[in-house]
């Protein structure tokens, strides 16, 4: 998926900008979603596509939301050595959006924490 530079300066905010496509990352615990606990689905914010259901996010104490499991071919991980560090970049797989990272440190059975901005999502409630 191809997606327009300037298009995407129009549509989002500077920081959404920033985080999904220059790969930077937002304050912690100063984010939209770092503590919400509504069901629904997050999708990427720059194509919609669904990413994380509500059911896979666990309090990691981060400050960023975390889960634990992404939506099936939802994402793609990259190796990513910047910072001197050696971590994994989590990036949307339909438009290549930067996500977060992800951790071997999860609480759950997947032992995984896919660490996310919440500035790369939109948060789509459940409806009952």
């Amino acid at each position: 998926m191809e997606i327009d530079k300037d298009e995407l300066k129009n549509k989002l905010t500077e920081e959404e900008y920033k985080v999904t496509q220059e790969k930077g990352t937002e304050r912690p615990f100063a984010n939209a979603y770092w503590d919400m606990h509504d069901d629904g689905m997050y999708h990427c914010k720059v194509c919609d596509a669904p990413l994380f259901e509500s059911g896979t996010k666990f309090d990691s104490g981060t400050g960023w939301p975390s889960f634990d499991k992404a939506v099936p071919g939802a994402t793609f991980r990259i190796h990513d050595d910047s910072h001197g560090m050696s971590r994994t970049e989590v990036i949307c797989a339909k438009c290549k959006a930067h996500l977060g990272h992800i951790f071997n440190d999860g609480p759950t059975e997947t032992g995984e924490r896919f660490c996310t901005n919440s500035a790369s999502l939109c948060f789509k409630k459940e409806e009952k």
